[in-house]
């Protein structure tokens, strides 16, 4: 049973929400880019090892697997075609159990595996064993949190002294950020256009009641024959992402494909694999998106890799995780709050369940005080910290994405 209730503050939500104040800005970085990539790659490794574990063991065992890091490639795009002149390198680091009761664990090859399977997933257009080269740095852990995941056995116990943070609802940018970029990485998009590869990064600004998005969208060369077949496809994105924005927000949505592009000298964002990081991109578990799948600098969140940390005891990605599904609960179960933010701070070795603090904002209805709803607040609190193994099993299956 979780010991919150001296931990918990629970307050007002003072000045204006983000969707209220005159300028707010979001971002997302799509399956395709670089950090994003490394980010799927730390949470395939953490999720395949713990089912390993699992399998053979029973249980999962100690692994961070959150320092992934992508080096950029060398390549030749060109209108037709093109050609990878260097591979990229993918350096899989952290730390994971490598062997229990005498039996090696093959961390290695799970580790390239999952690696491959992203791979194959984020960037289709890639020929693994040509444009790729994956180096596994990944070793055993610290005597110390292993010994602290081990003591956790009926409980588990906070791998670091760390915080999570979340909110809720999402403003009209917030869901027009995440749905461009998804909408133009599905399927029927890739299907209806051929050219368009899958690094996409989307950056919103709105002002008052309008939205600006500034999208960058690496286009596949062998598709696109030339230049003016290159402006016409770069016309037919502006619409679908007017119109995708149009199906989420009432309000007005301008957008710019490639803003970087001089088509009257030829310069523009032109790949062989629809990734930047076959030339000149790095990227980093990590440096991307946070656990609600946006960057959102006028909202709280943290620094946390989430990716590739351990589901069971490690708070830099539980705590991110709960405290959005708290905020989530807060807005859905009571009717007095229309919005909510919160923070979460453990303490290494204590209980996963017991934090040290948890922060509670509130914005309520006029005539409202947040007093008054504090006894519904501990219970939704309570009741989500009593879920972590649930978030725990949900992790492991990856039917909860972080990034």
């Amino acid at each position: 049973m979780s010991q919150v209730c001296s931990n918990l503050i629970v307050r007002a939500l003072h000045g204006s929400l983000p969707g209220q104040q005159p300028v707010e800005v979001v971002e997302r970085k799509g399956r395709g880019h670089p950090d994003t990539i490394c980010d799927a790659i730390s949470e395939r490794i953490s999720a395949r090892l713990c089912q390993y574990y699992r399998d053979k063991f029973g249980m999962i065992l100690h692994h961070n697997v959150d320092k992934v890091l992508l080096a950029g490639g060398a390549s030749r795009a060109r209108f037709g075609g093109g050609e990878v002149l260097q591979p990229m390198e993918i350096f899989l680091a952290g730390r994971a159990t490598d062997s229990w009761c005498g039996e090696k664990i093959p961390v290695d090859e799970i580790a390239i595996d999952a690696c491959e399977d992203v791979l194959r997933g984020a960037v289709p257009d890639l020929e693994l064993t040509r444009h790729v080269r994956i180096t596994p740095r990944i070793r055993h852990g610290s005597s110390d949190l292993t010994r602290l995941f081990a003591r956790g056995s009926e409980s588990a116990l906070a791998n670091d002294t760390s915080c999570g943070a979340g909110f809720a609802p999402s403003t009209d940018l917030e869901r027009v950020v995440l749905q461009v970029e998804r909408r133009l990485t599905d399927e029927q998009t890739r299907r209806s256009f051929r050219g368009v590869g899958s690094d996409i990064k989307v950056m919103g600004i709105r002002r008052d009641d309008r939205i600006a998005l500034t999208v960058g969208c690496a286009i596949i060369g062998r598709h696109v024959q030339d230049l003016a077949e290159y402006a016409r496809l770069k016309d037919a994105l502006v619409a679908l992402i007017v119109d995708t924005a149009k199906g989420v927000s009432s309000l007005q949505v301008d957008a710019t494909v490639n803003a970087g592009d001089d088509l009257d000298a030829g310069d523009v964002f032109l790949t062989v694999t629809g990734t930047s990081a076959e030339s000149g991109d790095d990227g980093e578990t990590g440096r991307g998106n946070r656990v609600n799948g946006l960057i959102t600098p006028y909202r709280p969140m943290t620094l946390e890799a989430a990716a590739g940390k351990n589901p069971v005891n490690h708070v830099g990605k539980l705590y991110n995780v709960i405290a959005q599904r708290i905020c989530s609960t807060l807005v859905e179960q009571l009717p007095d709050v229309s919005s909510s933010t919160c923070r979460m701070v453990s303490r290494i070795g204590w209980p996963v369940d017991s934090p040290q603090v948890v922060d509670i904002e509130l914005a309520l209805h006029p005539g409202r005080d947040a007093d008054d709803l504090r006894a519904d607040v501990e219970a939704i609190v309570t009741s989500q910290l009593e879920r972590v193994s649930q978030v725990r099993d949900e992790l492991v299956a990856q039917r909860i994405t972080v990034f």
